[in-house]
């Protein structure tokens, strides 16, 4: 009779944790993590000891001390006897402002060149790629500067519009003015006014929001809410039938009607930029240094997602596209409803890249005079109260956050798009 025993199990030893390769890996690991851990604690300490030599102990005190200067553009209420931090947070909206208005831009810029690059038109072809290559292959810095140069000395002064026979008139019905100090358009404005709601803040940081954008924001919000579902409707009855019923007249009502209705009943009205004495009164007014920035950012990185979008679309298939047109699809059909959903899963990584570039290139704003938070926090207040340490990490820190918001938000999206594996 044979009898099977387990073999003995071997003891633990500490020559183990270097000579075993079951634990030689997390061994150089930990030893690696204590001496970075180390490192950071020296330098942290040293930057104390040298910080508290120079009588400048690292203190946040100054964000409350009254930032005396002036933020031309601005999406608050501001003046010069309010604190560092309100400036900051003005600085952070123009940040958020040309960020936003950048992204889109470059987007949609992108995507129509993108596309046209593969176009079977020679001179179209053509054309697009000498807008890749001149574009991409400048500095951002000096498309900033180049385009704030064109504004300022191709634009009519507002001097310009008065008179008996004007040498510049407003476009879109006397209700634009292209001038070289910014552009004026027409300001949104509510006759029965719901109001505003305090959120945050007291004094100079107070923080109050736009009832009625809040209300038009719900009502918009739901309204697509709904043309959603009557769209999920559709689908579900397409995929039974075969037959796909036609909902974008009631898609289109549902989101149309009831904000319409809404701003009719808070009375909104536009209020029209007039010139007055030596510049224009009234409306909205965006300066030529906020146009600039955007407009040399959207460009610039609309080269560079341009030639995303087109590796996207190369990297689909061909087959697909002989297949959609043997179904008797459009070309044009083809390629919004089969080949750019494809592509997206190879589009959105490397543009996710580009809209983080385009947000950290915004810094560069301060080279045509645009305040937006390294203008504010990093500049004017810097200089101010000498707080190099405590300005420079805020800066740090809040583009961090805005940049990992963002690959947040598009890497939700990516895993929402992608392929599932079977």
């Amino acid at each position: 009779m044979t009898t099977l025993t387990d073999p003995p199990k071997e003891s633990f030893r500490l020559s183990m944790l270097i000579y075993d390769t079951r634990y030689r890996s997390m061994t150089i690991q930990i030893i690696a993590l204590i001496g970075f851990l180390l490192l950071l604690g020296m330098l942290v300490t040293n930057t104390a000891q040298n910080l508290a030599t120079l009588g400048k102990e690292p203190s946040f005190r100054f964000l409350g001390e009254p930032a005396s200067y002036d933020i031309n553009q601005r999406l608050l209420e501001y003046t010069s006897r309010d604190s560092h931090l309100r400036a900051a947070l003005l600085g952070l909206l123009n940040t958020l402002v040309v960020a936003f208005l950048g992204c889109i831009t470059a987007t949609i810029l992108g995507v129509i060149i993108g596309v046209l690059r593969l176009s079977s038109n020679w001179v179209v072809a053509k054309l697009t790629t000498i807008y890749v290559e001149i574009f991409r292959n400048v500095p951002v810095l000096l498309w900033i500067v180049f385009t704030m140069a064109i504004m300022i000395e191709t634009m009519p002064a507002p001097r310009a519009f008065k008179g008996e026979n004007p040498v510049a008139t407003m476009a879109l019905n006397d209700s634009v003015a292209v001038t070289n100090r910014g552009i004026y358009i027409p300001e949104p404005l509510f006759s029965r006014s719901l109001g505003d709601v305090h959120l945050l803040g007291q004094g100079s940081m107070r923080f109050d929001v736009s009832l009625d954008l809040i209300a038009i924001v719900l009502v918009l919000g739901l309204s697509l809410w709904g043309a959603a579902k009557i769209k999920l409707r559709a689908d579900k009855i397409q995929e039974k039938t075969g037959e796909r019923p036609r909902t974008w007249h009631t898609r289109l009502g549902l989101i149309v009607v009831p904000t319409a209705v809404l701003l009719v009943a808070l009375g909104f009205h536009f209020g029209y930029p007039e010139l007055k004495g030596f510049n224009f009164k009234g409306g909205t007014h965006l300066r030529n240094s906020l146009i600039a920035l955007w407009l040399a950012l959207s460009l610039y990185t609309a080269a560079f997602i341009a030639e995303i979008v087109r590796a996207g679309i190369l990297a689909v298939s061909h087959g697909q596209t002989e297949a959609a047109a043997a179904l008797g699809i459009r070309p044009g059909k083809i390629m919004s409803l089969v080949v750019l959903p494809q592509a997206m899963r190879v589009i959105i990584p490397p543009l996710i890249s580009n809209w983080l570039n385009l947000t950290k290139n915004s810094s560069l704003a301060i080279a045509v005079g645009y305040m937006d938070i390294t203008g504010t926090l990093m500049g004017i207040t810097l200089n101010q109260t000498g707080r190099e340490l405590e300005t420079v990490l805020l800066t740090m820190l809040i583009y961090l956050s805005i940049s990992l918001s963002i690959s947040a938000v598009m890497n939700w999206y990516n895993k929402r798009v992608k392929l599932v594996e079977r």
